[in-house]
């Protein structure tokens, strides 16, 4: 079976995270995008919320993460993430993607970004 998806983009939010001192103290803005491989239909036949993931609610418990305990490294803010969304039971996989646009690189660049992709075992 092919999965549904759905997808929340540039999800901002104020982090921490980061190896210098400096991103731990100023902190930055991340962005994140998630998009989520479910099935759709049991929600769309019966038009009902409680059969498909909330993404509102989904948005704050990803705000809340970013906001969270600071980590070093973006993979390890992705993984976790990830396993927010798969916390609901009608989502398979996940792909986050988190960008670091304010990343300290000593030369012009638009984005730094890390994607990974989970899915339940």
């Amino acid at each position: 079976m092919t999965l549904d998806r759905i997808e929340l983009r540039g999800l901002r939010a104020r982090g921490r995270h980061g190896v210098l001192a400096a991103e731990r103290e100023l902190g930055q803005e991340f962005v994140v995008d998630v998009a989520l491989g479910l099935d759709t239909r049991p929600a769309a036949a019966a038009d009902d919320l409680s059969r498909t993931v909330d993404y509102g609610s989904l948005a704050g418990r990803l705000v809340a993460a970013v906001e969270g305990d600071p980590v070093d490294l973006i993979e390890t803010l992705a993984d976790r993430l990830a396993g927010i969304c798969l916390e609901d039971p009608v989502v398979a996989e996940a792909e986050v993607t988190v960008h670091k646009p304010s990343a300290p690189v000593p030369h012009p660049f638009t984005d730094v970004a890390v994607k990974i992709r989970r899915s339940r075992p």
